[in-house]
């Protein structure tokens, strides 16, 4: 009797370190400390630059329907700009916004991200267009989301913003734009989100550009992933 009371006691007391482990692990606190540290490490490299395009999976309710229907692993995107000494995140969120670059990457699954940049940036980024860039950007500022995904400027969601943002500071079409017909519609996932934001009238020929578009642009290049 004695033998099982102790047996029954151990894996009570592994139960609760690996759940107060796994608590500890997922603290957003901990994580946030972990990545500032990350960031630091990138400032001190030279890893980043205004400019860079960085990638993540978020953890918003979309993000697994836009997975499967572009079938990439990332779902969320944005352009780092850097503002004194300071590195922050231009996303189409709620509303459209600037996100220090800490607290955008520990907001992604697992902390993980991908940063990538044009291949001909020293030519094309100089001062003068990303200042032009930057003017884009706060003429965009402040907009809601779009959850629709519509091809306006009343609203905006994350990879339509860096189209539009590289579009009108440099002239580059950062990557092809598609029409909603030509992802894949068919998991449920996809299909209960589609039904959700549309009902019975899914606008298929709805021009779009995707995380994933801009991410196997071949415009862009590998600079960073953690």
């Amino acid at each position: 009797m004695k033998r099982v009371v102790t047996v029954t006691a151990i894996i009570i007391f592994l139960v609760i370190a690996g759940l107060y482990g796994k608590r500890r692990f997922y603290d957003p606190k901990q994580r946030l400390e972990k990545v500032t540290q990350q960031v630091a490490q990138l400032y001190k490299d030279g890893e980043i630059r205004s400019g860079d395009i960085i990638f993540q999976t978020s953890l918003s309710g979309q993000s697994k329907a836009i997975q499967l229907a572009t079938h990439s692993e990332y779902s969320h995107c944005g352009i780092i700009y850097k503002n004194n000494n300071d590195y922050f995140v231009y996303e189409g969120v709620e509303p459209v916004r600037f996100t220090p670059l800490n607290k955008w990457i520990s907001r992604g699954q697992d902390g993980h991200f991908v940063i990538k940049r044009l291949k001909n940036a020293d030519q094309i980024l100089t001062p003068a267009v990303l200042n032009r860039m930057n003017q884009v950007e706060e003429k965009y500022k402040g907009r809601h989301y779009d959850i629709y995904f519509e091809w306006t400027n009343d609203k905006m969601y994350c990879s339509e913003l860096i189209w539009k943002v590289y579009k009108e500071s440099t002239g580059i079409e950062i990557c092809k734009l598609e029409k909603l017909k030509d992802f894949d519609l068919t998991s449920d996932p996809v299909k209960q989100k589609m039904k959700e934001r549309y009902g019975d009238r899914i606008p298929l020929d709805e021009t779009v550009v995707s995380p994933a578009g801009i991410y196997k642009s071949r415009l862009l290049e590998m600079v960073k992933s953690n």
